[in-house]
């Protein structure tokens, strides 16, 4: 993991992911530009070398928002320029799954980042959702997108319009995090996430977080030509002979 330098972010990188640990602890990791910057320069690494992405927050925190007194200052001209909602859907676009490994406060812009994820694991203490209406601003980061196709609006429209904040075991119930672990367990447990993520082909794990979430016009167009370039691929002729091999033997 790179030292401590003042870096909002810290990047743990192994062969087949990478560790993002949000890293504003005076600040329960609130995102700020600076960390926006960072985000962006890992997302180019990401998208020149594909590998899974497991992001997390340090000191029990996920993420408690967006940096207030930035938001605080920032005009039309800013709004316009979709700071954190560019970064964000950067993230969602990354070629190889996006693993999301909550602790604490994830809320505002920390929910958002989280809904941009392919995959969301959670603590108990857990705490999310977007209170952005008492500040004065909508959830403009993808939340009024995003949080209707993961969780249905009657739930959505209860987090962003009345400001309700799920605890672990509400949003483990609703489906918005799939797993619930020990804070010590967290992040073993999106480790052993990414390790079945891996064990898969890498090439087809990408053809399939494309096509799943391709536009509905581009169906089944987009499975056949995804599929036609991966029946040419010496990995699915490996895979698939390996199999009837081992049935085979037994």
């Amino acid at each position: 993991m790179t030292a401590n330098d003042g870096r909002t972010l810290l990047v743990e990188e192994l062969p087949d992911r990478v560790v993002a640990t949000l890293n504003r602890p005076d600040a329960r990791n609130a995102i700020d530009e600076r960390m926006v910057d960072e985000l962006h320069a890992l997302c180019a690494e990401l998208e020149r070398a594909p590998r899974i992405l497991i992001i997390t927050g340090a000191d029990g925190v996920f993420a408690s928002g967006a940096d207030i007194a930035e938001l605080r200052e920032r005009r039309a001209a800013d709004a316009h320029r979709g700071i954190n909602a560019a970064i964000f859907s950067r993230v969602a676009a990354l070629p190889m799954p996006v693993i999301a490994a909550l602790d604490g406060y994830a809320l505002g812009g920390g929910a958002e980042l989280a809904y941009a994820a392919d995959f969301r694991i959670a603590t108990p203490r857990l705490r999310i959702g977007n209170p952005e209406t008492g500040l004065g601003i909508i959830a403009a980061a993808g939340a009024l997108w995003r949080l209707p196709e993961l969780v249905g609006e009657p739930l959505a429209v209860e987090i962003v319009l009345a400001g309700r904040i799920l605890t672990g075991e509400e949003a483990l119930e609703a489906r918005l995090v799939t797993e619930l672990h020990d804070p010590a367990d967290l992040l073993p447990a999106a480790h052993a996430l990414a390790d079945r993520i891996a064990a898969n082909d890498p090439l087809a794990t990408q053809y399939t977080k494309a096509v799943l979430h391709a536009r509905r016009a581009e169906h089944p167009a987009a499975e056949r030509e995804a599929q036609a370039v991966l029946f040419e691929s010496p990995e699915k002729q490996r895979r698939m002979t390996d199999f009837l091999e081992k049935r085979r033997r037994r």
